[in-house]
C-alpha cells in the first residue's frame, strides 16, 4: 500500500498510475471530492481485475488546514492498518504500507518584499506543514514494521534560489531539510527517506503558458524514478533525485 497526498493530478497522479499498474492499493487526497471520486472511477476500472484487485482510497482534505491534516492521517491510518491486517493472512495478495508520498504543493510566485500579505503562511502550512504532521502521524507504522520508504516531493527551488520565488523557496528549501534530518533519523529503524527534486514539470500549474512542452519533464518521468528508487535492494537508498528538461530550468 502507497499513500500519496495531492493525487487527482500531475505527479501525484502519475504516482498513483504507476504504483496501482503495479499491484498496490493507494490512499490519497485532494480539496476536490468530484475529482478524487473520478479519480477513483478512472484508475481502478484502468489496473483493477478480478485476478488482481487494487483499491484506490480517498478523502477530501485541504492540506493548508491543521484540522484536515489530522482527520486525514486519521482515515489513512484507518485504512492502513487493516491492510496491514488483511496482508498477513496466508490468501492475501495484498501488500502491507511500504510507502508513503508527500506530494501536495502548491506556488505564488513573488518577491519577499513585494509578494502579497499571506503568501508565505500559506505556502508553509501547503508545502511544508502538511508533509511535517503527517510524517509524525503516520511513518510510526514503517518503523514499527521496520521497513518502507518516505518520498517528500521537493523541488530545484529546494537547493536554487531564484528572483520571484520567494515564500516558496523558503518553503522548499525548509522541507528539504526536514527530509535530511528524517533520513539520519530513520536509518536506524530500516525506513528509506529520498528527497525528489524536479524542476520544471507540465502540471496543471503550467496550462496557457506560452513555452513549449518539450521545455517541461512529463509527470510519469518523475513516477518511473519514484518507482525505480522504491524497487532497489534494501541495502541501498538513493537520498536525492534531482530531475530537470534537458534544456535545463525556465
Amino acid at each position: 500500500m502507497i499513500l500519496v497526498t495531492g493525487g487527482t493530478k500531475g505527479i501525484g497522479k502519475a504516482i498513483l498510475e504507476k504504483f496501482m499498474q503495479n499491484g498496490h492499493d493507494v490512499i490519497t487526497c485532494s480539496r476536490n471530492n468530484e475529482e478524487l471520486f473520478a479519480l477513483k472511477e478512472e484508475l481502478e476500472s484502468k489496473y483493477s481485475t478480478k485476478q488482481n484487485p487494487v483499491v484506490l482510497y480517498y478523502r477530501q482534505a485541504d492540506l493548508s488546514k491543521k484540522d484536515d491534516i489530522v482527520a486525514f492521517g486519521e482515515y489513512a491510518k484507518k485504512i492502513i492498518l487493516l491492510n496491514e491486517k488483511e496482508a498477513k493472512k496466508e490468501s492475501s495478495n495484498k501488500k502491507g504500507f511500504e510507502v508513503m508520498v508527500n506530494n501536495t504543493g502548491v506556488f505564488v510566485p513573488g518577491k519577499i518584499l513585494e509578494e502579497e500579505e499571506g503568501n508565505f503562511e500559506m505556502q508553509i502550512h501547503t508545502n511544508l506543514f502538511s508533509a511535517y504532521h503527517l510524517t509524525r502521524m503516520l511513518v510510526p507504522i514503517l518503523v514499527e514494521r521496520k521497513g518502507g520508504h518516505l518520498f517528500n516531493i521537493c523541488s530545484t527551488a529546494s537547493i536554487t534560489a531564484y528572483p520571484n520565488g520567494g515564500s516558496y523557496c523558503i518553503s522548499k528549501f525548509a522541507l528539504h531539510g526536514m527530509t535530511k534530518v528524517l533520513r539520519e533519523e530513520l536509518k536506524e529503524h530500516n525506513v528509506k527517506v529520498t528527497s525528489v527534486m524536479p524542476g520544471p514539470t507540465y502540471t496543471a500549474s503550467w496550462e496557457g503558458v506560452d513555452l513549449p512542452i518539450e521545455r517541461f519533464m512529463p509527470s510519469s518521468d518523475i513516477a518511473e524514478s519514484i518507482f525505480s528508487v522504491y524497487s532497489l535492494s534494501n541495502q541501498t537508498v538513493v537520498e536525492e533525485i534531482v530531475m530537470r528538461p534537458q534544456l535545463g530550468d525556465i
